[in-house]
This record gives structure tokens, sequence and C-alpha cells, in this order.
């Protein structure tokens, strides 16, 4: 079995939805610690001829919290899920697939989930649903093992894949710098890293092209099955 696990990213890049169809199941962490750094309530798509940050806002709360426990931004206060909605709509109008891909989107953002964990796995659950993608997602904290949650890093990793039974783990290809395929041969596991081919371009409305933006940009520019060309437009190494 070949198995991925990775953080809840909101809207995530191409390479992403890549590793999630490659695999045969995908763990989706929800009892890890938030991070603003990361990508699990911001992303980048394009905007006046440029990149630019967008951002899911979460309620006021401690940042030593798991994703499952943060909450989003109150929408009757901030109006922030309309604020959003119209930016993508002002960037994107023109764009040949947007009346089709706003519906999508918009069902999204408009979902009643609060919870910011919860709030992702729905847009992951329905873009996989419209990418045609029926890779089996398992949530974290429903992993019988109660040794895991108190790993860390790779020893984590290994913890789940086992408990899993998978025999190959698949990741990113900036795991490499984190991960060594020797200290998971030990863990009788093969690591493989996946990385994206060049060919994943496409025209954006600009002259120019911007790599791994939001992979709302790739949809209002591309049909669903030009996307799926691009899901398995990656190498394996």
């Amino acid at each position: 079995m070949k198995l991925a696990i990775m953080q809840p990213y909101f809207m995530p890049y191409i390479g992403y939805w890549q590793l999630l169809n490659h695999v045969d199941t995908f763990i989706l962490y929800d009892n890890i610690q938030y991070t603003k750094k990361g990508w699990i309530n911001r992303n980048r798509f394009i905007s006046s001829n440029q990149v630019t940050t967008f951002t899911i806002p979460l309620k006021k709360d401690s940042d030593f919290l798991n994703v499952n426990q943060r909450y989003v931004a109150d929408e009757k206060v901030t109006k922030w899920k309309i604020k959003l909605l119209n930016r993508i709509k002002e960037n994107y109008k023109k764009a040949p697939f947007f009346n089709s891909f706003y519906k999508v989107l918009e069902d999204i953002i408009n979902t009643k989930e609060e919870n910011l964990f919860e709030f992702n796995l729905n847009s992951i659950r329905k873009l996989c649903v419209y990418l045609d993608i029926d890779t089996e997602i398992i949530i974290s904290s429903t992993i019988n093992n109660d040794g895991y949650e108190g790993l860390k890093g790779e020893n984590r990793v290994k913890a789940l894949c086992n408990t899993l039974g998978a025999k190959t783990y698949i990741n990113p290809i900036g795991g490499l710098t984190l991960y060594t395929k020797e200290s998971f041969k030990d863990a009788n596991l093969d690591l493989k890293f996946i990385q994206s081919n060049e060919g994943v371009k496409y025209y954006q409305g600009t002259d120019d092209f911007f790599n791994n933006l939001s992979i709302i940009d790739i949809l209002m520019w591309n049909s669903v099955s030009e996307t799926r060309i691009m899901l398995n437009d990656f190498s394996v190494i």
C-alpha cells in the first residue's frame, strides 16, 4: 500500500493533489499543532497580474492548539466569506472556467463548518469529487495507536505507516531535506518522493507563469479533464 500524510491545507497547489491522487491511502493530520507559517488557512492566487496571498481569518485563540481545536472567524462579524468570494470573482471573472468552478468554490467557502479542520476537510472532499479522485482519506486522530501521538516528525510518520500496514511512504519533494531512504528502510518502509514535472504549466491570463499557486487558479483556467492530465504529470524518485 502506498501512503501519504499531509496537513489539511486550504485549496493547496497542484503537487498536493498529485500526491493525493497517486497514493492508495491519504492521512490528514488533525491532531497536530496549528502553525501560522503553514498553508492551513492561507494560499496564493493572481491579482492584478501578480501573486497575492488570501487568508481564512481565525478566531483568536492560543497558538499552541491543534488544528482541530481552532475555528474560523465569525462570518456575521467579519464578512470574510463575502470578501473572499468577491476577490475571487474580481480576479477570475474572465477566466474560461469561472462559471463552472465558481459555483463549486462558493459552496465550499459558504459551508456552515466552523471548525478549521472540518472546514478544510470539507473543501478537500468536495474537490476530490470534482476532480474524480477516489483515494481513501483517513483522519489521523481516528487511527487506533496509543503510542504515535507522543511521537514527532519521522518517528510519527513511521508509526502511522506501520499501524496501517503501508509498505511505501510517499512525500512531497521538499522532504528530501527531512527524511532519508536508509532510515525508512530500517523500519521496513520504502520511502519515495513526488515532484511535479515542468509540463505542469498553463495560461494564467498574464505574460508570466507563476508556479505552485492555489488549485483555484488552475481550475479557473483549465477544464477538469485538462487538470486530470496535470494530476498525472509528475515523477516519483
